[in-house]
């Protein structure tokens, strides 16, 4: 069966369903599916929404311009960053007795929006603070606010997860709406539930990234010194960072391929694919900038361990770059990304090029030493190139700054310029100045060690286990059939 249907609400859609079953036909109706045919054979069926459910009415994309409404609040100045955490997604009310009262028992559309609706406002309380650096760690009630919005989202997964149960047509029958920081549209509404878990996926990936930052910046320690980050703090946000890579790694693997493309499309830039893996990368990226801060500390680390690491750094950081550079992040949130991404992939580029420097001077060949300059002359104008990167980071809406040097690049900052100026005196009776501007060598290509957190899906929650719900939910998706198939017939019949 050829069958082009178009679908009039404010305009015209025209989906064509190249199948034999209902299911399918429902599904193209539901996903949005929507091609263009000429060919004159196919049939046309009207349809007018109203003789479906009021899920239909809903629509299945809607995206509100960056102008019309002041929902999205961005604060003029996030302070010191040491991790990049995008704005906060945050998810607007939704009435589920409205699109559920008559599908599921009432406890379990109750359960669904008290759970949702604690999202709703704590995430509400948290976006304006989400990013600062002197913030109250506790609530009134005791318990870190990250936390607790945290836990509210693991809380509310698995009973989510029901309406996507063994492809339930429930899936689509809520409209979830969220608001955006890195899209041009203000807010994003879909009528599909794998939205509503790839948006709380993301919001949970964030939060991690927002309390590794809160771990990495640099505090007064007691005895008076320098600030700086304790290496229980740095281990700790290694695996908060590992975390956030396993939920975003979760969404591009398990969620995206569950959306239809058409769905997947429209997805506002801050769930695009792209950006999601560059997040993760990051995340990734971060780490091994930890590992090698802690190799540096380390007397047993050797060279060769601390230019692997390095070299790998850069490898997270140009595959991220390599994510987004062709994503339309233009404005606020989605500039000062890019932003941030281009300045930590010059950064490690210069960490990489001292360490391979440092070996390649080890050699006791003329060529060696040639090499080892110009590797250590390549390092040095990264890290000025860092500087003029981060400068630009910072100037961008909304605001940052740096912390205090710690870690890696407080080592590299000091060593860097002094290693390659005494190198390059050393050798500058050996070496012309255009041998020593050669072109850098090579970095060596390792394999990357690190993987993200291998993060599951929950199962779905107890309270859809009862029979009673599952006829329910099944009798109703038979109706929601049995009213298309029956009008499908009356109106093809029509046309013979």
């Amino acid at each position: 069966m050829h069958l082009t249907i178009l679908i009039r609400n404010n305009g015209a859609m025209k989906i064509t369903v190249l199948s034999n079953t209902i299911d399918d036909v429902l599904m193209s109706v539901f996903s949005n599916e929507i091609t263009k045919s000429s060919d004159p054979s196919f049939d046309l069926l009207l349809i007018k929404k109203a003789r479906f459910s009021k899920s239909l009415d809903m629509g299945c994309l809607v995206s509100t311009p960056k102008d019309s409404g002041g929902n999205r609040r961005r604060p003029a100045n996030i302070g010191e960053v040491s991790v990049f955490v995008p704005g906060l997604r945050i998810p607007t009310p939704v009435d589920f007795s409205q699109s559920l009262g008559d599908q599921l028992p009432r406890t379990l559309v109750e359960r669904l929006s008290a759970l949702r609706t604690r999202i709703v406002v704590m995430a509400g309380q948290e976006a304006p603070t989400i990013t600062r650096t002197r913030r109250k760690t506790a609530t009134q009630h005791g318990g870190s606010t990250l936390a607790d919005l945290q836990q509210a989202l693991q809380d509310y997964l698995p009973v989510l997860l029901g309406l996507v149960k063994d492809g339930s047509l429930l899936q689509h029958m809520v409209q979830f709406v969220w608001i955006n920081q890195e899209d041009d549209a203000e807010e994003t509404a879909m009528s599909n539930a794998w939205y509503e878990v790839l948006s709380v996926l993301h919001l949970m990936a964030v939060l991690s990234l927002s309390q590794a930052n809160l771990l990495l910046l640099p505090r007064t320690s007691a005895d008076g010194y320098q600030p700086k980050v304790s290496e229980e703090s740095r281990r700790a946000s290694i695996d908060i960072l590992l975390k956030a890579a396993g939920y975003l790694d979760c969404s591009v693997k398990q969620v995206l391929p569950l959306l239809p493309v058409e769905l997947r499309r429209d997805l506002p830039v801050d769930l695009a694919e792209g950006v999601l893996r560059a997040l993760c990368l990051q995340a990734l990226g971060q780490v091994v900038d930890i590992q090698l801060g802690l190799a540096i500390d380390s007397t047993k680390a050797t060279l060769a361990v601390k230019r692997r690491i390095a070299c790998e750094m850069v490898k997270y950081w140009q595959q991220a770059q390599d994510n987004i550079m062709n994503l339309p992040l233009s404005n606020g949130w989605g500039e000062k990304h890019r932003l941030f991404v281009k300045w930590k992939y010059i950064e490690a580029k210069a960490a990489a090029y001292y360490y391979h420097g440092l070996i390649l001077d080890e050699g006791n060949t003329e060529k060696s030493h040639g090499m080892a300059v110009a590797a250590l002359q390549a390092a040095d104008e990264y890290l000025k190139e860092s500087k003029k990167a981060s400068e630009a980071f910072n100037t961008v809406p909304p605001l940052s700054r740096n912390p205090p040097l710690w870690g890696t690049m407080k080592y590299l900052s000091e060593k860097i310029p002094k290693d390659t100026s005494s190198k390059v005196r050393i050798n500058r009776d050996l070496y012309s100045y255009e041998k020593i501007m050669e072109t850098a060598p090579t970095l060596p290509d390792f394999a990357l060690a690190l993987k993200p957190d291998d993060y599951q899906l929950p199962p779905v929650h107890v309270s859809w286990n009862d029979e009673n719900i599952s006829s329910k939910a099944q009798n109703s998706s038979n109706t929601l059939k049995d009213i298309f198939w029956s009008f499908f017939l009356e109106r093809f019949l029509s046309h013979m």
